[in-house]
């Protein structure tokens, strides 16, 4: 048994399928495959169920999943204490970043990032919110960004910056001729938003008090808010878009953005880790990074905003 094969069988249960396991671990499908099945002759048992898509661990496999994630992440640690000691930046790091973050956030800062510090090995995945802190939990991430701080007393979250919302108006729409958009003045009725566990949609719909709204994307399972802007600019309905998206706007289309009336629904975009996080090296180059790539105005909480 070796460390490789537990990260394969672990790649495989990330995934649920062996193909996107091997490109995950930078190898051939074969490979990944003959490696995994070598553990299992090993252990004499099946850690798989191939029959089955997705692929699913079996029940011997859930417990053997269990315990290969304890030994990677005390092997994991050991490295991380020895890169720490040395201010080193080495070494893998995984951040996951909310999807309603990422498209707007990270060519601000990350392509800048991996010339400026070519050592640095950064892989980021896009997770809605329950699937970041579960894999922070897990150790599958070492740290990740999203919006408002958790309410877990085993992560510890530090603020960023703050995103103010804005409204994207189609010019068929009434709204289109205010200056400003009140809560009272959307009904629902042409509203483009994501699907249910997107806390980007759950703090809209608490901010605007339409709970009780038949929304459009019942009809549209859509999860893009980039696919809802192409909707509005094509004459139909309303979107909500954060700050960072407003800015890689074209003039025509920033014609078709009106700010909140006061006050003004705004979020924490924040970095968050577990309790015991020790790669401080990284994750302090990575915020001065971030920092340094968003507006200064966005840097703190102004005074007609409010945190939704």
């Amino acid at each position: 048994m070796t460390i490789q094969q537990l990260e394969y069988i672990l790649a495989v249960d990330q995934f649920r399928h062996f193909a996107k396991a091997a490109e995950y671990c930078n190898v051939t499908q074969p490979t990944l495959s003959a490696m995994i099945q070598k553990l299992e002759e090993e252990l004499g048992v099946k850690l798989f169920d191939r029959t089955t898509q997705p692929v699913c661990p079996t029940a011997i496999g859930i417990k053997v999943l269990e315990q290969a994630r304890m030994i990677l992440a005390q092997t994991t640690h050991v490295k991380e204490i020895i890169n720490e000691e040395q201010h080193s930046l080495s070494g893998t790091f995984h951040l996951g970043v909310l999807p309603t973050i990422a498209p707007y956030l990270l060519p601000r800062f990350f392509p800048q990032l991996m010339e400026k510090y070519p050592e640095m090995d950064i892989r980021v995945t896009e997770m809605k919110t329950t699937d970041i802190r579960r894999s922070l939990l897990n150790e599958e991430l070492d740290a990740a960004i999203i919006a408002n701080h958790p309410e877990d007393a085993l992560l510890v979250s530090e603020t960023l910056f703050y995103e103010q919302f804005f409204a994207y108006v189609s010019r068929k729409e009434t709204l289109f001729k205010h200056n400003l958009i009140k809560t009272s003045d959307i009904t629902g009725e042409r509203l483009w938003l994501l699907d249910e566990g997107h806390c980007f949609r759950d703090q809209l719909i608490r901010f605007c008090q339409m709970e009780s709204v038949k929304l459009n994307q019942m009809a549209y399972k859509l999860g893009s808010l980039e696919t809802f802007m192409r909707m509005v600019e094509s004459g139909k309905g309303i979107t909500f878009i954060p700050e960072l998206a407003m800015l890689q706007l074209g003039e025509k289309q920033k014609e078709l953005v009106r700010s909140f009336a006061v006050p003004r629904p705004t979020r924490q975009i924040v970095v968050v880790t577990k309790k015991g996080f020790i790669r401080n090296s990284i994750l302090d180059v990575l915020r001065k990074e971030i920092l340094a790539a968003v507006p200064k105005e966005m840097l703190n909480l102004q005074a007609l905003q409010y945190i939704v």
